[in-house]
């Protein structure tokens, strides 16, 4: 939306001061200035000129050589590349020394060895209009006794002030000038006003040459109409031009100009239909049939939906796609001499449905969307534009036809003094709040810290809605024009700080108490290659993608196993030994029963390179150790997939499977080249960490010395260490401050169906130094204990 500066004080003729200050002014009422342009200036040295002659160039196709008069009565040859121009005609001619707007200089030059004394303008280059293609011609608004006027004298040219603004959606009432002068002024704190308006009314009642029905009030919220006769088609004055070319659009006869500048003077759209086309002056308001077509305008036919409103005839043939584009049958032609000057409100819901299924946005369809004023404003414009098409000799008919349909309801709503207050930031008082909004047309009041507040009818965006809705659209206008920038800035305090879960804070336990062991946190991707779940002796079963980003990785991964070994085979081939990896992520299962997508779990997996099984038996004592894992129990079998028969066990927590625990296979680490061992540690961490565990208490540090045994015990093979370890612990009591498995061993010196677990254990007390005795005696009951419950026998 552009307005000029000159345009607002008539609204508000106090409004004064810088124009750049102005417009910080307009840019913080929510109108933000895109653009500010000081027109008149800068047109100096260009005057009226006559074209004398028309030649082509010898040496060029697209310029022609332009003889013009610049008021001296002396040809000047001027090379021109527009075509436009006509002997005769008159044109805005930039000398030689003049400096454009633009800030080109006009110089004396060749072009193709033609010599160029000056420039012909276009209507862009002098900054009157956005027309670029082609030499702006003033016959028709000059004479050649004005030859060699300033183009400013010629056109009427004023220094004004240009602002083009940024309107959004929910700003309706400032689609027009008279709306932003209302805004500026309240902010400035000068009066607002418009303009009375002296309207004479001779002939006939307009009631009784014209009538309206509304069929759909829904539709149409109200239909005013006024008849005017003695129309003359021509052009309109130069200030309406002036005006309207200034605001980006195009003159094009009295009538259209005039209604094109009521519009974007007081923002109401308005349409004028030649009344001698309407058969008894009859219109009517209605939704259009499904298939229904018209002409428009544009002279393109219309296939209309049952949602479209039309205007229709006494035949209810439509002549007019209300609110959008009027038709061709009752368009304005240069033999009009009566019309009917029609303005409404349509429901803004209604037509953007229409432009958008059309294809047919206006500045007046852009108004009618955002919602127009169904008010007073009406009357305004109504007798605003009669006043301008009757200085041009058009009879006003008295009276106005004027139907209601369904418009919003302007019952007054409550909001919140404390919460107008609490959206902003802000310590108002009720009484400052209800200023600011009767100072931009609200009728606010205070009682008991509410506000009663009646939303003008130009103001269609803050109508309806709920309670919650209303007060935040009235602490937007109290914040605009309070001033956004006076506001304190304050940094709003959440009801609940942000946190981790508990569960990714028992994840990053995790991962730092495995970094804290040596480990180093490794990121394989989730996708395998056909044949690798099966080369770890998994079921080659795994979800296979329908598009991967390579063919060689086009399995998702069932087991962490295959990913952390190609990772320490890397290391090993760049002679990287040793090393200690994990990994938390998914593994993908297949899908349950009944199920489409397959089932993912996060997972934990420690891969200790060159390490036996009790390393990574350690690596689990840690882990609950710092989580508290209720009832950790290890079960041998030989049939875990891809681990060694004999030094692996599934890993129970309270009572559920939860992983594996041990060494890889031989087979799998020849399968993926890995030499050496590799201690294998793999827990479901979902499962583990939303079941049940907790964390441990702290214990002090003992000051005192600790002593250390190495007990070792030829067990039945069937026992599993996890229960020895549990048996000695229970014996050794509150004395046992560590308890490794350092070792198991299966041959020679051993009965048969045997195997030897050494264990290491490190008694310490925590308030005093341990005796022989009390060493001596722990070492007996944990020897008794051991045979008692584990049938193992001490060996020497």
């Amino acid at each position: 939306m552009k307005v000029l500066l000159s345009w607002l004080r008539e609204f508000a003729p106090e409004i004064d001061g810088d124009p750049v200050e102005l417009g910080e002014t307009l840019s913080a009422l929510g109108l933000a200035v895109e653009e500010m342009t000081i027109t008149g200036e800068g047109l100096d040295g260009i005057v009226l000129a006559k074209v004398l002659d028309l030649s082509p160039h010898p040496d060029a196709d697209k310029i022609q050589l332009v003889q013009v008069d610049s008021g001296d009565g002396e040809a000047l040859q001027v090379c021109c590349g527009a075509f436009n121009m006509s002997v005769g005609d008159l044109i805005p001619f930039a000398t030689i020394g003049t400096v454009m707007p633009s800030g080109m200089e006009i110089a004396q030059r060749k072009m193709r060895g033609q010599m160029s004394n000056g420039m012909c303008c276009s209507a862009a280059e002098i900054g009157f209009g956005d027309d670029h293609d082609g030499i702006m011609l003033l016959t028709e608004d000059a004479d050649e006794s004005q030859l060699g006027a300033p183009i400013t004298e010629v056109l009427g040219i004023e220094r004004d002030v240009l602002y083009d603004l940024e309107v959004n959606a929910n700003r309706p009432d400032a689609m027009s000038v008279a709306g932003v002068a209302r805004d500026l002024a309240a902010a400035l704190g000068v009066p607002f006003s418009f303009p009375e308006r002296a309207v004479e009314r001779t002939g006939a009642d307009a009631s009784a040459q014209a009538t309206v029905e509304i069929i759909d009030p829904d539709l149409c919220g109200r239909f005013a109409a006024r008849v005017i006769h003695g129309v003359t088609v021509g052009e309109s004055p130069k200030w309406i031009q002036n005006r309207l070319l200034a605001l980006g659009m195009r003159p094009i006869n009295s009538v259209v100009d005039i209604s094109n500048y009521v519009m974007l003077e007081l923002g109401q759209p308005n349409h004028v239909f030649d009344l001698d086309t309407l058969p008894d002056g009859h219109l009517r308001v209605r939704r259009a049939a499904d298939g229904e077509t018209m002409v428009t305008l544009d002279d393109a036919e219309r296939t209309l939906v049952s949602r479209d409103g039309v205007i229709a005839d006494n035949s209810d043939q439509p002549i007019s796609l209300a609110g959008v584009m009027g038709g061709l049958t009752t368009e304005v032609t240069d033999t009009t001499t009566s019309v009917l000057l029609e303005m409404a409100w349509w429901d803004p819901p209604s037509i953007s449905r229409t432009v958008k299924r059309l294809n047919l946005p206006s500045e007046a369809s852009t108004r009618f969307r955002r919602g127009a004023d169904w008010g007073d404003n009406i009357d305004r414009a109504m007798d605003r534009y009669c006043e301008l098409i009757a200085e041009t000799g058009a009879t006003i008919c008295p009276g106005q036809i004027d139907v209601p349909g369904n418009t919003p309801s302007q019952d007054f709503t409550t909001a919140r003094v404390a919460r107008v207050n609490s959206l902003l930031g802000t310590e108002l008082t009720g009484d400052e709040m209800a200023a600011h909004l009767n100072g931009i047309g609200f009728a606010a009041t205070v009682a008991d810290d509410t506000l009663e507040v009646t939303v003008p009818t130009w103001r269609w965006d803050s109508i309806g809605g709920n309670s919650h809705e209303f007060e935040a659209n009235i602490a937007e206008e109290v914040g605009r024009m309070y001033g956004y920038e006076d506001i304190a800035k304050t940094v709003p305090k959440g009801e609940q700080a942000g946190h981790l879960s508990e569960y990714q804070s028992d994840r990053r336990l995790v991962r730092n108490a495995l970094l804290g062991m040596g480990c180093d946190e490794t990121f394989p991707m989730p996708f395998l290659a056909p044949g690798d779940l099966s080369r770890v002796g998994l079921s080659d079963d795994g979800v296979t993608l329908s598009n991967p980003l390579d063919a060689n990785e086009s399995v998702l991964r069932t087991s962490l196993l295959p990913g952390q070994l190609k990772a320490i085979a890397y290391n090993q081939s760049h002679r990287i030994s040793g090393v200690r990896f994990f990994e938390i992520g998914s593994v993908f299962l297949p899908p349950a029963e009944g199920e489409l997508l397959p089932d993912e779990r996060e997972y934990l997996a420690v891969a200790l390179a060159d390490s036996d099984a009790t390393e990574a038996i350690a690596v689990l004592n840690a882990l609950d150790g710092v989580l508290a894992f209720p009832n950790v129990r290890l079960f041998q079998t030989d049939d875990i997939a891809g681990m060694h028969p004999t030094r692996s066990a599934e890993v129970a927590i309270a009572g559920r499977p939860r992983g594996v625990v041990g060494e890889v296979a031989p087979s799998v680490l020849e399968a993926y080249g890995v030499s050496g061992r590799v201690a294998w540690l793999q827990l479901d961490l979902g499962a583990v960490l939303n079941g049940p565990h907790g964390r441990r208490s702290y214990t002090p540090v003992s000051k005192f010395p600790s002593s250390d045994m190495d007990l070792a015990f030829a067990v039945p093979e069937g026992t599993g260490a996890d229960k020895v370890q549990g048996t000695i612990g229970k014996a050794a009591g509150a004395l046992l401050a560590e308890l490794r498995l350092v070792d198991t061993y299966r041959g020679e010196g051993l009965p048969e169906g045997t195997r030897s677990l050494a264990f290491r254990l490190r008694l310490q007390a925590k308030d005093h130094t341990l005796t022989d005795d009390e060493i001596t005696k722990t070492r007996d009951a944990v020897i008794a204990a051991v045979a008692k419950t584990n049938k193992g026998q001490l060996r020497g």
